[in-house]
């Protein structure tokens, strides 16, 4: 009997020990900075260069989606040009993470940055103070040309005056940050510059580089962002931002013909329903931006969905009722 005591005490010792190393850690770890090179990305005047970073801003690249605030959402839905002042909040287990000020503002948006630590976040992942970023954005493998036009646009945009707290986590999301957050950066050197056609070509650096479909339409791990699923065969689940009731689980768009959830749509009706906007209320997608979405990269992107790998993945329920309510 005095053994076993023995035994539980050291042990209880050692699992004490291991607990308090593991918060020291987490603590000392969470807001770790990391090194990255500057992309030699420099904005434009041009009004040309411009006109593109403005339509990628609104469009395809759903800036507008996220970048809006509270009071300005259902204008964002509607796919208005709203000022992109931030703090949207995604509601996540390990906490809050807001959508950050990125008017032309000096004092709390991007204003006072240059123009490569403004390119480091959008293609490497990594903050001006060297944290690393949420990987909410797909824009690592976004064209030298695009990314220029991107933040050339974002230097016109009139200064707005607004604070947003990036991130409130909890002790579960200094964790995270701690230990499974790295900078995601280019999976290949990106290109100078994408020729916009209809072509699925184009149509695939759309939905991986620029409109993220591959990023919601596949199954992903909440905590870290990891994709768990086969691409484009759906089954991602989150919670509505703005209707807390609800979930969501993203549907199979590859063509396989039995699960498939546009296999059967033909160009047309894939063109009409990005025209059409939101039709279910709280959804993720942002569709406000996507019916801003040029005819022609509309049908780019259907084309190059019809090439991808067919999945058998039935999703049941694309909209639920969120178990906790």
């Amino acid at each position: 009997m005095e053994r076993l005591k023995a035994i539980l005490k050291w042990s209880g010792i050692v699992l004490g020990s291991l607990i308090v190393l593991f918060v020291a850690a987490v603590y000392a770890r969470h807001d770790r900075t990391f090194d990255s090179p500057y992309p030699k990305i420099t904005a434009s005047t041009d009004s040309a260069v411009i006109a593109r970073g403005k339509y990628l801003v609104n469009g395809p690249a759903h800036c507008t989606g996220c970048h809006f605030a509270p009071e300005d959402m259902a204008k964002a839905a509607a796919g208005e040009e709203v000022p992109l002042k931030g703090g949207f909040a995604f509601q996540l287990p390990f906490g809050v993470i807001r959508t950050p000020n990125i008017t032309s503002d000096k004092a709390t948006g991007i204003g006072a940055l240059t123009d490569g630590e403004i390119a480091r976040v959008l293609r490497n992942g990594v903050f001006p103070d060297g944290r690393a970023v949420f990987d909410f954005m797909p824009f690592h493998d976004l064209s030298d040309e695009d990314l220029t036009a991107v933040i050339s646009y974002l230097r016109t945009l009139p200064p707005v005056h607004n604070p947003v707290v990036n991130r409130e986590v909890n002790f579960m999301g200094k964790a995270v940050s701690a230990f499974l957050i790295t900078p995601v950066g280019p999976s290949a050197v990106p290109p100078r510059r994408v020729t916009p056609d209809s072509t699925a070509a184009y149509g695939k650096y759309i939905a991986h580089s620029i409109a993220n479909c591959v990023g919601c339409h596949t199954n992903r791990d909440l905590m870290t962002g990891a994709f768990v699923g086969p691409s484009f065969a759906g089954g991602f689940s989150m919670p509505s931002d703005v209707m807390p009731e609800l979930t969501f689980t993203t549907p199979n768009i590859t063509p396989d013909p039995e699960t498939g959830h546009i296999a059967q749509w033909t160009e047309e009706v894939f063109l009409h329903r990005f025209r059409q906007g939101v039709q279910i209320p709280g959804t993720p997608m942002p569709w406000g931006s996507f019916k801003n979405m040029s005819e022609l990269e509309v049908k780019a992107l259907y084309r190059y969905l019809q090439t991808v790998e067919p999945v058998k993945n039935k999703v049941e329920k694309v909209v639920q009722k969120t178990e906790s309510n």
